[in-house]
């Protein structure tokens, strides 16, 4: 039976109202090979306290000040020793107990397990699925109508993934999914819910910012040209979205 180590990393600040939450999500699970690092970036709001009352249970627990979201992921990924990595930051929830054992149960050795997520509002009430349904397969060349897949959902061979680019402060996620999506060979599609999301996050509050960020990722990896072609596709797209379903969640 293939059971992998897994590094389940969670950065957090100041969030003492959802913290507790996604926390349990992975503490719960049924597979028993999870190494589980938190990173809090110096929180004043409770969150720490709370992060004690389940200290014994995690491997590591860190709680100093950071430069951002990044350096705070890169903090963690530096101290993963698992097989593969999943970030599932403060205020998301991996989707259900048995949700790790069954996305390893899906297909032995994958360099990416990915699935489908279900989006929540800030009271946690359900939204459904992200407005880019998660494909059937993909490779790398699939994201460039934007990021069909959320970084809480996909689980990544550990020695496919660098350091996050410090460059971006809102999207760099994206471009490290694609850079380890550019090595792996084998995808594997669990056709399964996966991950839940908690929408309104910095790059929504800093929306402007994050689409540049993203236009310049899609650059670097596409080429210029051909990003400004799919982004074309990607606004009629959304337009076309917008005016059958009125909202435009991620």
């Amino acid at each position: 039976m293939f059971q992998p180590k897994l590094t389940v990393i969670t950065i957090v600040y100041n969030n003492a109202r959802d913290i507790e939450r996604t926390v349990l999500s992975v503490l719960n699970q049924t597979y028993p090979h999870i190494e589980y690092l938190v990173i809090d970036g110096a929180s004043t709001d409770g969150t720490l306290e709370i992060l004690k009352k389940y200290q014994h249970r995690l491997v590591m627990l860190i709680s100093e000040k950071d430069k951002g979201i990044y350096d705070a992921m890169n903090k963690g990924l530096a101290l993963a020793t698992g097989d593969y990595v999943l970030f599932m930051n403060s205020g998301d929830e991996i989707y259900a107990s048995d949700t790790v054992e069954n996305v390893f149960a899906s297909a032995p050795d994958a360099d990416i397990y990915y699935g489908e997520t279900e989006m929540y509002d800030e009271n946690w009430k359900s939204l459904g699925q992200r407005r880019h349904k998660t494909p059937e397969s993909f490779t790398w060349k699939d994201f460039k109508y934007g990021m069909s897949i959320s970084h809480q959902a996909v689980y990544i061979r550990r020695a496919l993934t660098e350091p996050f680019d410090s460059r971006y402060k809102l999207s760099a996620d994206i471009d490290w999914v694609i850079k380890a999506a550019k090595q792996a060979v084998k995808i594997v599609n669990t056709k399964i819910f996966v991950a839940k999301y908690l929408v309104g996050g910095m790059s929504k509050k800093k929306h402007r910012q994050s689409l540049i960020e993203r236009f310049n990722i899609f650059s670097k990896h596409y080429g210029l040209i051909p990003n400004i072609f799919n982004h074309l596709v990607i606004a009629g797209n959304l337009a076309w979205y917008y005016l059958r379903h009125g909202r435009t969640n991620d």
